[in-house]
């Protein structure tokens, strides 16, 4: 059930350990909100279209998105997203620049069905 979105810029292509992450996240996930092992689920979606401030930068961003069925509490979300950019931040190889970190913790909506 869990629905784990990672953008990711495409520079950071070789920098970012995305298996390590994805390994790594769904434990995270299950301690934190009470999620099942098996039902974590991760993508990653590269990403080379973003604009950072006045696009001067050499900036690249993280953004991950995580979907959950309701009834987890909006502090459980919020320690899980902070969580999430810890691991992110351990799975990501120094770069040139700035790199943008943001991860949302939120409820899927009531149409969600998986089969």
């Amino acid at each position: 059930m869990p629905q784990i979105t990672v953008e990711y810029s495409d520079s950071l292509e070789d920098a970012f350990d995305r298996t390590g992450f994805a390994l790594g996240v769904h434990p995270v996930v299950v301690e934190t909100v009470a999620a099942r092992l098996p039902a974590c689920k991760t993508r990653f979606v590269r990403t080379a279209g973003f604009v950072v401030g006045d696009g001067a930068g050499d900036d690249a961003v993280v953004h991950v998105d995580i979907a959950l069925l309701a009834g987890r509490t909006d502090e459980a979300k919020a320690r899980l997203s902070e969580a999430v950019i810890g691991l992110v931040r351990r799975h990501l190889k120094p770069t040139p620049g700035t790199v943008h970190l943001s991860a949302e913790t939120r409820d899927l909506d009531p149409s969600y069905r998986n089969g």
